[in-house]
């Protein structure tokens, strides 16, 4: 195990932090495992309250490694590697294949999840970053869906948590286009919660306000709202009533 994804859990919060900063974040293999194997453990840890996720060294991250793209272009990268030869198998309890579970695990996690979005927060950093419950973004922030420019489609989860997150057409021009905005502009449309100049303090700040609540509602919370934009109305009072 390298040290790609730190991890430390106090007073009920844990603050996962990408941990590549020479490369702005960027998602490597050993990164990808590394993000897998850390949201599947605090999944278990019945002391965890609430995450934070962030990025050493300023920026949130840069999104997948071009240079792991090229070995997968060449077949220079290892075939029997998990992360590859796994990506459509191993799914999650809501259907999400083994690359999609990067972001998904944390919308999956039964406690709140709170992003630091700071620096670049592109491609498959931004799908991390959709996956939490919760957004405080820099002002200076930069954000993108830059997977058009490789003639790919946003395929780790993204495009459903932004669809939930801005309207049809918006969500549209961002991926169609890939165009890059600041995160003022992310708060506006939808994409970020909250503005912040230390969004990594305010994301700690929340987190430790959520631990002292009830867990126990705090994660049926979470539950009865992920679910209430996909169940028939009827279904989402019944769930309330079942919380």
């Amino acid at each position: 195990m390298s040290d790609r994804v730190l991890v430390n859990i106090a007073e009920g919060v844990a603050h996962v932090r990408l941990n590549r900063p020479e490369k702005k974040n960027a998602l490597d293999a050993e990164m990808f495992e590394e993000i897998l194997g850390t949201a599947r453990r605090l999944r278990e840890d019945r002391s965890v309250r609430a995450v934070v996720l962030s990025g050493e060294g300023g920026s949130f991250s840069a999104g997948v490694d071009v240079a792991s793209l090229g070995q997968m272009a060449t077949g220079d990268l290892n075939p029997d590697s998990d992360s590859i030869q796994q990506a459509t198998s191993d799914l999650s309890p809501e259907g999400a294949n083994r690359a999609q579970q990067l972001a998904w695990s944390w919308v999956e996690l039964p406690v709140p999840v709170i992003a630091a979005v700071e620096g670049i927060a592109f491609g498959g950093g931004l799908h991390i970053a959709l996956g939490a419950d919760i957004r405080f973004v820099a002002p200076d922030a930069r954000l993108a869906f830059v997977e058009i420019s490789w003639g790919l489609v946003p395929d780790l989860s993204g495009a459903q948590a932004l669809r939930r997150l801005v309207p049809l057409d918006v969500a549209k021009k961002l991926i169609f286009s890939g165009e890059e905005i600041d995160g003022r502009r992310a708060v506006e449309i939808g994409l970020g919660t909250e503005l912040s100049d230390r969004p990594i303090e305010d994301a700690l700040e929340l987190a430790r306000g959520i631990a002292q609540r009830s867990p126990d509602a705090v994660r049926a919370a979470k539950k009865v709202l992920n679910e209430s934009a996909l169940v028939p109305l009827s279904q989402g009072l019944s769930n309330e009533m079942a919380a």
